[in-house]
């Protein structure tokens, strides 16, 4: 259960992500957003969180109210309209939907069988615009921003030009995190003058990636701190293998890069009170694991064998998961005495592949193209090990859950897998998994093959599996974690009242009420020379109220002011999280 931090000062946070569990998600991005913000809250800071207001949520949500407020805000040359939703699942925290129906309404949040969205550009631009105007408006005055992933983007340049050219006198601090630097939120250059920020900031030093707009590369440039969803993900992105094009971007902002490796909502992935299981099941009494076990193999109509392991794999089917190397090393494996279960959905060749080998291998194999929640938590349950052979992996929450269900993980060195896993040829008195370093059919065929001997060892099985159980990964310590990079950015001030302000609509935004566009009246840059000394000014001005100096001033060949804050770099050790 999240205790309230009451050591620390309560901040107003105000969260932008383009989706959000329960009312969205495509991956782990919803969960992770909404733990956070629901432990937040918990531990008494005042939360909002905006978020598209897609097809279906008002159905299967009815307490979502409307606002009597509506934005009209620019998108290139014309002015688009959306609605403010809201909704406060419990004290603290307030979620806001913009409802924009052209462009949220769709079958899906991103894509289609087609392809990406052509209009992505302008629908998450336009969301990027909204989530600053609530920040500029609320009444409750956010204090930071915290923005996930490419699709917000744009919101820290919109907010230093605001604060620069319009008079924005005290702007929230604005802190990015990223989920997977694969995903960039790349458009042509077309795509810029939807921003309606002057045309300067189409430069390497702002929007601009080798003639192109790079919503994340904005981003990493113009955010006051960095983070990632683990510590050896924020080590490798630095690097030209994993940094997708941005290393060198990010090697320039890495004082300010720190790497926390997300928690796991407990109350939904346990085991003694579940209600998808068949049998709950703890540490002190671990026998529900085998009826688990059982349940599942009729479920997937495999044998019902106690006697043989069963590999489980709940994933996306692509490249990065590693799903290729995994169809290698089970053509080999599945000579053996061995079982394999998979729930996923992806690359239509990957979903034929896993289709295919489940018939060549109908008593060894079971695939479910697709996702069931509840059968995710079964399989996690029901398995012995459960494969993770990432490419590269951020975080990774299912090593995770499958720590928590007593499933030994199997899983390549990389990103958060790494973290939170320790191996068996590691440490024998706190190993709670298996790992393997080479990206290969036949490193994962090795690690199979370990697995298929512990199986043959009850003692050890059932010591790593108390490991596993004991390995704690709650969200009180991740955001602990976070609360000490805000604090970073918290001025003295006296404390919140006990109860957060009720939250009210937003002014209304002078714009005019035709729909006509207005003449556009073109604001002009001042030089960067003056800007910038400018700038320095304010930032000397305000470095007297604030705990930590932000040093304002930029070189002469850089654009808008880039923040230089430093944050403490990831230690390159982990230590094992047990409770």
């Amino acid at each position: 259960m999240t205790k309230p931090n009451r050591g620390a000062r309560r901040e107003r946070i105000l969260i932008a992500s383009s989706e959000v569990h329960p009312y969205s998600k495509t991956g782990g991005l919803a969960d992770m957003v909404a733990a956070l913000a629901k432990t937040m809250a918990r531990r008494g800071h005042q939360v909002g969180v905006v978020t598209p207001l897609y097809r279906g949520i008002l159905e299967k949500h009815p307490g979502i109210q409307k606002l009597d407020y509506s934005l009209r805000l620019p998108l290139g040359a014309d002015w688009v309209e959306a609605e403010v939703y809201t909704l406060s699942p419990m004290p603290g925290l307030t979620i806001y939907f913009i409802h924009q129906p052209a462009y949220y309404h769709r079958g899906s949040l991103y894509s289609d069988s087609t392809g990406d969205y052509p209009d992505n550009a302008q629908r998450f631009i336009f969301f990027s615009k909204a989530v600053v105007h609530l920040a500029r408006y609320l009444p409750w005055q956010p204090e930071l921003v915290h923005i996930h992933d490419w699709q917000v983007g744009l919101v820290p340049l919109l907010i230093r030009h605001q604060r620069e050219m319009e008079g924005w006198g005290t702007p929230p601090h604005t802190l990015l995190t990223i989920h997977n630097l694969a995903y960039q939120g790349v458009f042509g250059p077309e795509a810029f003058p939807l921003t309606n920020l002057p045309t300067e900031y189409f430069r390497p030093w702002a929007a601009e990636f080798h003639g192109y707009v790079n919503c994340l590369k904005a981003a990493i440039i113009s955010s006051d701190t960095l983070t990632t969803v683990s510590p050896r993900y924020a080590r490798e992105i630095t690097t030209p293998e994993y940094g997708c094009g941005l290393d060198a971007i990010l090697r320039h902002r890495q004082a300010d890069l720190r790497g926390i490796l997300n928690g796991v909502d407990y109350d939904e992935w346990q085991t003694e009170r579940n209600p998808h299981l068949p049998a709950p099941y703890s540490q002190r009494n671990p026998e529900g694991k085998a009826r688990c076990k059982s349940v599942l193999q009729e479920q997937l109509g495999l044998p019902v064998r106690a006697d043989v392991p069963v590999f489980g794999s709940v994933t996306r089917l692509a490249d990065q998961k590693g799903v290729d190397i995994q169809l290698g090393a089970l053509e080999e494996m599945l000579a053996a005495d061995i079982q394999f279960v998979l729930l996923g959905s992806g690359s239509p060749d990957l979903e034929r592949a896993y289709g295919e080998l489940a018939r060549r291998f109908p008593t060894k194999v079971a695939a479910r193209i697709g996702y069931d929640h509840g059968l995710s938590h079964r399989i996690e349950a029901g398995a012995d090990f459960f494969l993770m052979p990432s490419r590269f992996e951020p975080c990774g929450l299912n090593q995770m859950y499958s720590l928590r269900y007593a499933t030994i993980p199997i899983v390549r060195v990389t990103g958060g897998l790494d973290d939170s896993v320790i191996d068996i040829a590691e440490d024998r008195t706190s190993a709670d998994g298996i790992k393997f370093q080479e990206y290969s059919s036949r490193a994962l065929a090795k690690a199979i093959r370990k697995a298929v001997a512990l199986y043959q060892s009850p003692h050890l099985l059932t010591l790593y599996r108390r490991h596993a159980m004991q390995a704690d990964f709650s969200w009180d310590r991740t955001a602990g974690e976070y609360e000490e990079v805000y604090a970073r950015f918290a001025p003295p001030a006296p404390p919140l009242p006990p109860t957060p302000p009720a939250v009210t609509a937003p002014p209304p935004v002078s714009t005019p009420k035709s729909r006509t566009p207005p003449k556009t009246k073109t604001v002009r840059a001042t030089p960067r020379s003056k800007r910038a000394a400018g700038s320095t000014r304010k930032a000397q001005a305000r470095s007297k109220t604030r705990t930590q100096r932000t040093v304002a001033t930029r070189p002469a060949s850089r654009g808008p002011t880039q923040s230089r804050t430093r944050s403490t770099q990831p230690s390159r050790k982990r230590s094992p999280r047990r409770r």
